[in-house]
């Protein structure tokens, strides 16, 4: 039985069944068939041995009611095949649906005159699951079709007992069908069967297949809705778009019943059952021209089961054939041509491909009108290929006219215009347009839904591609959605090694990267790797697709010289077969620059980075969101050497790109937006950097769930501003905002949920609640070493964290322990000369410094300052870092002149590199003023100090503890020039602020009450 919600509507299994009954009603079945059929049966152990034995021995085209009625394996055994579209069974069984309905015909034939055009009643009880109920309900006053040969009883009372029977399943909804017969109508035949039926005693009516009923009024007939009645009258209406469609691929299976059976069910995606039946038909036949038939269709089902080089052999062998025997214009040269360019195709050969589809092309447009299905075909072909050229604009013109002549020559629900919405859909997706591409999908799902059977390969392709689609509007869960509705037709209907479950694998993969849970990610494309090793050449686009995603994976898992093994290995076979401005070596050279960003070669990465833009901005159109991902990893590598005013036209040039080609709540967007803030924050403009942060915000507070983990994103990022701004409890409340979200929506060890842990552990260090910062960098560490490799960047990262907290508690001995774990970790991954070890040698140095091992901690630095000189541009703050450092530890020593060289030097970095109010220049300012001041110059320290103190007082919140500091330094300046109530003025300010912001026993506060006593004893 078969329903659907649109009134007059059937479904696309009616159709199918409806041309297997015709194809098998038209051809010869003889004795041989019985006895296939008999050993297909045994084969499966369809049956008892015996019943199968007697069938074998007694059946004839009389007895086949007789048989079906017969309690035994047939009835269910037909019912299920037609149900489900098995061909197999279908066609074992060809002869007995013949002879089923021959003897229903010729009953009817016998019988109609009897009735004398009177209508009558007949009932039918049956279950039916609570879904295919629901769907029965929603047809109320529509079309409902018997796909099978369907017996009814003329007596209530049975029928009534079959439904009720049905019932008492509690998954099932028991159902008594009333159905109005008119003999007059003319509609699939029917016939008292009493006299031939096994139960001679019933009076049944037997109909045959593809019954069309209109449905009446559906009542419960108890009071717990498990039983209902339905109404039904039998109708010669039928779905006027399923019966054009019909007609017209009746045409397209044209030929002799087993060639027409064969094309069918390559129709239906059953390539296996297709492939036995033509290799049984080309061993059968001597004639040529069918000869050549065959090895076309064999090389179709190589083509769509993965086995390329096969199919190419056999349309190979198909055009030696017609070569030899027809003229070079000759149509069917032209279907062996576009056939062997359609396998080129996958295979990647795309020249190859190109040639012979011109060659089909030439031939149809000498031979046919201009809007022939087969012109119109050769135009997609050739479509497809540019469109896996990446010549995308060339692409859509063939696709479009391709459609053009669809539109005009076929029904409107053809899977072929389907397959035409498809290709449009996967170009303008290609092209970044997803609104389109989404929408051209889902005008090629309607049809497909409508006219193919649910496990259609056409259909695991089109969900796939919707899949991609939601992947690149950031739409994961549906993207997982559409991947796995995929993978259940393909792990259904596919070889294990077929290509499409690569692809697929490949597909699932991206999205768990997406989602962050990379093990996954990874176990998911070293499937698909495997895959395309076995079938496909070395040098394969596809192959090529693997080794950029295993990439990927190991970039984010931090294993980046495994990471960067994948990608050179993706841009040699890109090399190898892509046009030198194809856009798969953009990608491929992208990919390269991230990891050498990640691994500190900044120079490496911004030439891999320009290569890959100098690509996109030659064959892309100027708002494709390619063009802005180029901008945005141009922008990051800037950023990373403190060249922020390049960082930041490159990110907002990505934002211009994103504005124009994503609607004004796109994730991206808010992804530019964080981008562009993250280097107001690095340049000391928090206010301009919580604005952006706060566009972000508002993008995705608008767009995304209200627990979705890019906000916790969003709240990360605006807390580190405010920690950067010193407003420690609103950096605090924005970070446990994150923090909540990810509790609530991830895993307990994912590590997003560490980077929380770890931000909220940073602001509390920086307010000296030592122990709560440990707490949570501890909870950071155990998520991090559960999740990760032992030797991953962000477990030194967390180490040196920890050390960062001991140090400031004065526990240099463990600070330098977990420097040292820190530093283990990254040699064994970063190069010798990597920024993130240099932090560390710094660290160290400090460690000493503070213990008053001062040679020491001056190897340290100095070690680090040359690494720095050779790596990092003449101007970039984190060279000022260190100067700041050695100053500090001459200040110390009391070297204070070889100090006031480093700080003088810093200052200069700074004044180059930063805007003049800068905060960082602030604290330049106030380093120098403290050298003048332990060198007793008062005037010069106290200019420098108030130098300092007007930055601050520009650029930061009037509670910050750089204001304190500040505050400080001048009371101590003139406490030195032993004006004390100026002195006291300053220490008061620093010790409000001081109070303000941290906890009451902190040295800090304890400093500066000291002083205050100290002053107030000379006033």
């Amino acid at each position: 039985m078969a329903s659907t919600n649109d009134l007059n509507q059937l479904e696309p299994t009616f159709m199918y069944t409806q041309i297997f009954k015709d194809i098998l009603l038209d051809m010869e079945h003889g004795e041989q068939a019985i006895k296939q059929f008999t050993a297909y049966c045994r084969h499966n152990d369809s049956g008892s041995a015996k019943i199968i034995d007697e069938f074998e021995k007694t059946y004839n085209a009389q007895s086949a009611i007789w048989w079906y009625s017969y309690p035994s394996f047939l009835y269910s055994m037909l019912n299920y095949a037609l149900r489900s579209m098995e061909g197999d069974t279908i066609i074992n069984m060809g002869f007995f649906i013949h002879d089923l309905h021959q003897q229903i015909q010729h009953l009817h034939q016998q019988q109609v005159n009897s009735y004398h055009d009177k209508p009558f009643i007949v009932y039918r009880g049956q279950g039916l699951s609570k879904a295919n109920f629901e769907k029965l309900k929603k047809t109320d006053g529509g079309l409902i079709s018997f796909n099978n040969f369907l017996f009814t009883s003329t007596e209530q009372e049975i029928a009534s007992g079959f439904a009720y029977s049905a019932s008492e399943n509690v998954d099932m909804v028991g159902i008594l069908f009333i159905m109005s017969i008119d003999p007059c109508i003319k509609s699939a035949p029917f016939a008292s069967i009493k006299e031939k039926s096994y139960f001679k005693d019933e009076n049944e009516i037997f109909f045959s297949m593809h019954t069309v009923f209109r449905v009446g009024p559906i009542k419960a007939m108890n009071i717990n809705n498990q039983l209902y009645q339905v109404e039904l009258q039998l109708t010669s209406d039928d779905d006027q778009q399923l019966r054009l469609l019909t007609d017209r691929i009746r045409e397209e299976v044209g030929g002799t019943g087993w060639q027409r059976l064969g094309d069918l069910l390559l129709k239906i995606g059953q390539f296996n059952k297709a492939e036995e039946l033509y290799n049984v038909l080309i061993e059968q036949t001597s004639h040529e021209d069918e000869k050549q038939h065959y090895y076309n269709r064999l090389g179709y089902v190589k083509d769509e089961q993965g086995d390329c080089g096969k199919a190419i052999w056999y349309h190979e062998q198909g055009l030696e054939i017609y070569q030899k025997t027809r003229p070079l214009n000759h149509p069917v040269l032209a279907t062996s041509y576009s056939n062997i360019g359609s396998v080129y195709d996958k295979m990647g050969e795309y020249s190859k491909a190109l040639s012979y589809y011109e060659k089909a092309l030439e031939i149809w447009q000498e031979l046919l009108p201009l809007n022939h299905s087969d012109v119109a075909t050769s135009y997609n072909n050739i479509g497809n290929v540019y469109n896996h050229m990446r010549e995308l604009s060339s692409a859509i013109l063939f696709y479009e006219k391709t459609h053009e002549i669809f539109q005009k020559i076929l029904p409107s629900n053809h899977p072929s215009l389907a397959a035409s919405y498809n290709n449009i859909g996967t170009a303008y997706n290609t092209m970044g347009q997803y609104s389109k591409a989404l929408s051209f999908y889902e005008k090629s799902l309607e049809i497909y839904q409508k006219t193919l059977p649910s496990n259609h390969p056409h259909l695991a392709t089109l969900y796939s591609n919707i899949s991609n689609v939601y992947g690149n509007m950031g739409e994961y869960s549906k993207a997982l959605s559409f991947s796995e509705k995929d993978l259940e037709i393909c792990e259904k209907t596919l070889p294990s090694n077929h290509p499409h479950l690569a692809t697929l694998y490949n597909n699932i993969g991206n999205v768990y990267n997406h989602m962050g849970k990379y093990p996954k990610a990874l176990s998911v494309y070293e499937k698909g790797l495997e895959i395309r090793q076995k079938t496909l050449p070395s040098n394969h686009p596809k192959l090529a697709a693997s080794y950029n995603n295993m990439g990927t994976a190991y970039d984010n898992m931090g294993e980046y010289s495994k990471a960067l093994s994948f990608y050179e290995k993706d841009l040699e076979i890109c090399e190898k077969t892509l046009p030198s401005n194809h856009p798969n070596l953009a990608t491929s050279y992208c990919c390269i620059g991230n990891v050498y960003d990640s691994m500190g070669e900044y120079s490496k990465a911004l030439s891999s980075h320009e290569k890959a833009l100098n690509i996109r901005q030659k064959v892309l159109p100027s708002d494709h969101p390619d063009l802005a991902a180029s901008y945005n990893n141009i922008g990051c590598v800037y950023d990373s050497i403190g060249e922020y005013s390049k960082a930041l036209s490159y990110h907002e040039k990505a934002l211009n790109v994103r504005q124009n080609s994503f609607p004004s709540n796109h994730p991206d967007l808010a992804n530019s937006y964080n981008n562009i803030a993250f280097v107001y924050d690095k340049m000391g403009e928090y206010e301009k950097a919580l604005s952006f942060d706060a566009k972000a915000l508002e993008i995705r507070q608008k767009a995304l769930p209200s627990n979705h983990p890019s906000l916790a994103a969003s709240y990360n990022n605006i807390g580190c501003v405010y920690d950067s701004m010193g407003q420690y409890s609103k950096a605090l409340l924005s970070h446990e905002k994150a923090l909540n979200i990810r509790q609530n929506t991830l895993p307990s060890n994912h590590l997003d949920l560490a980077t929380s842990y770890n931000n909220i552990a940073f602001v509390y260090d920086k307010m000296g609640e030592y122990q709560k910062a440990l707490s949570y960098y501890e909870k950071a560490l155990e998520i991090g070493q559960k999740t990760l490799p032992s030797n991953h960047p962000h477990l030194a990262t967390l180490y040196s964290n920890i050390g960062n907290v001991f140090n400031h508690m004065g526990e240099y001995l463990k600070a330098l322990s977990y420097y040292e774990k820190a530093v283990e970790v990254r040699q064994k991954t970063l190069p010798s000369d990597h920024p993130h070890l240099v932090t560390l040698y710094n660290n160290i140095g400090n460690v000493f410094n503070h213990m008053g091992e001062y040679s020491k901690a001056l190897l340290f630095y100095e070690k680090d300052l040359e690494i720095q000189r050779k790596t990092l541009p003449s101007n970039h703050p984190d060279l000022g870092t260190l100067h700041n450092n050695i100053g500090n530890l001459y200040g110390k020593t009391g070297e204070y002149r070889k100090a006031l060289s480093f700080f003088e030097e810093l200052l200069k970095i700074r004044q180059k590199a930063l805007p003049s109010d800068h905060p960082d220049l602030a604290i330049s300012y106030n380093d120098i003023g403290l050298m003048y001041a332990k060198m007793g110059e008062y005037s010069k320290a106290l200019s420098y100090h108030e130098k300092a103190l007007e930055i601050q007082r520009k650029t930061l919140p009037p509670n910050h503890l750089d204001l304190a500091t500040s505050y400080n330094n001048i009371g101590w300046v003139y406490r030195s020039m032993k004006d004390y109530s100026k002195s006291l003025s300053y220490y008061e300010r620093a010790l409000n602020i001081r109070q303000c912001a941290l906890p009451s026993a902190h040295s800090h506060i304890k400093n500066v009450k000291n002083s205050i006593e100290i002053v107030k004893t000379k006033l």
